[in-house]
């Protein structure tokens, strides 16, 4: 891959060439060009020719919706957060996608991702799209922001200056295209309080906020998929009871506004993120409450007509559990850590052992009491990504392979499990 150092390079090469023989250039160019504009031009470059291939952002709100109203079902969405070698991951998926005809997928990335892999809403947007014109694929694409989430201490200093940060994501990633939005107000949860309107009340009052703030925004035609959530992950587990508090007082909230609330809810099952590391780097088994999903899952479509519940935190989970998670009519899940897990299992020694160096180097205070090397790596290094982000990118195909290789295993028993395989006409059906 190369960089177009000229505008006017960029632009011959895009008028001359077909998009499929300049798209490995044009992506790349969009990423790690230095020249500002050069690097806007390629963007608005692959955005134009998606458009006219074909391939363009969409909300996942009215399908979501017919779930709730039991229209359809017998699937769960997996949302994807591609953490690193973005446009080679994105590229799988989408070959996954023509040739097993898979039904609903989302890819996502949330606020923390954002920063610690550095790309942005309209960068990671760009190469997602990049990598659906590559395989030809056309139809939706699902974009999403995950866990757009309330920092509780920053909150707690100063309200107005953290909503504003995140009202500015909002607004940036709706200008990228991100149509699926997941608001986590969750870290307000007070749970030492008697009632459960009480635990829940400053979580609804802030869902509620950002709901009209992102309904002001959405474009013409277009019901922004929004999504909250009742329960931090890693903490307590979710019961009905939170779910209603939330959703009585929520709904009461925007009520007079006279707009579409949320379409999903995500809770707490028993998962932690990247899931736990033993003192001797392997992950702790997790005890997941499908229950919890079900019970949840049957409030939100028969008392709320929404699509129902969203499990976080579970590609490190044993693969023999996923099946579970269309049993109990799971709406959404959303997977990261085992894909990043796979990429650093394959990585060149001398790549990996630069990267773990300047892990210790630059995040030595995030080191806990008792925490032996491999759990510190194994937690940290996930923001090693952003800074060896060109590096990973130009790893050459036969480095690649081995990581594509068990990439594509795993997403075609994932999208297995899941049961979208097969599922394009649902597609077909809502967009």
């Amino acid at each position: 891959m190369k960089i177009y150092q000229t505008l006017a390079d960029l632009k011959l090469a895009y008028k001359k060439k077909p998009a499929i023989d300049t798209i490995d250039d044009l992506v790349y160019t969009a990423v790690f060009a230095k020249n500002e504009k050069i690097k806007k031009t390629a963007r608005q470059l692959i955005k134009k020719t998606a458009a006219n291939f074909g391939v363009f952002p969409a909300s996942i709100h009215d399908l979501y919706i017919a779930v709730g109203h039991g229209e359809v079902d017998g699937f769960t969405v997996p949302a994807i957060n591609v953490r690193t070698l973005t446009y080679d991951i994105a590229r799988i998926i989408f070959q996954l996608a023509k040739e097993e005809c898979l039904g609903p997928f989302i890819f996502e990335i949330a606020r923390s991702e954002i920063k610690y892999t550095n790309q942005l809403p309209d960068e990671y947007a760009t190469v997602i799209l990049a990598a659906a014109i590559k395989e030809g694929y056309q139809g939706p694409v699902f974009l999403q922001g995950d866990h757009y989430q309330i920092k509780a201490s920053a909150y707690k200093e100063s309200p107005d200056e953290e909503m504003n940060k995140v009202k500015d994501l909002i607004k940036k990633s709706i200008e990228a295209g991100f149509y699926n939005i997941d608001i986590d107000a969750s870290t307000l949860v007070d749970l030492e309080k008697k009632g459960f309107d009480d635990q829940q009340r400053e979580n609804y009052q802030v869902t509620a906020f950002l709901t009209k703030y992102i309904r002001r925004l959405e474009p013409k035609d277009i019901t922004i998929s929004v999504g909250g959530e009742i329960g931090h992950i890693g903490g307590k587990n979710s019961t009905p009871e939170d779910f209603i508090a939330f959703m009585e007082g929520y709904l009461k909230m925007i009520k007079p506004a006279k707009i579409c609330g949320i379409s999903k809810i995500s809770i707490q099952t028993g998962t932690t993120h990247g899931g736990i590391p033993l003192p001797d780097g392997r992950i702790a088994k997790v005890e997941i409450d499908f229950e919890v999903l079900k019970k949840i899952g049957q409030v939100a479509r028969k008392k709320y007509k929404i699509g129902g519940a969203v499990q976080h935190g579970a590609s490190t989970l044993p693969n023999e559990l996923f099946h579970h998670f269309v049993s109990v009519k799971t709406l959404e899940i959303h997977l990261a850590t085992a894909f990043q897990n796979i990429v650093y299992s394959h990585l060149p020694d001398d790549l990996k052992k630069e990267m773990y160096s300047w892990i210790e180097k630059n995040l030595s205070q995030e080191k806990k009491p008792g925490m032996t090397k491999k759990q510190f790596i194994y937690k940290t290094r996930k923001k090693a990504l952003g800074p060896f982000k060109k590096h990973l990118w130009d790893l050459s195909s036969k480095e690649k392979q081995k990581i594509i290789d068990d990439l594509t295993k795993q997403f075609k028993f994932l999208f297995q499990q899941l049961n979208i395989v097969g599922k394009k006409n649902i597609l077909e059906r809502f967009f």
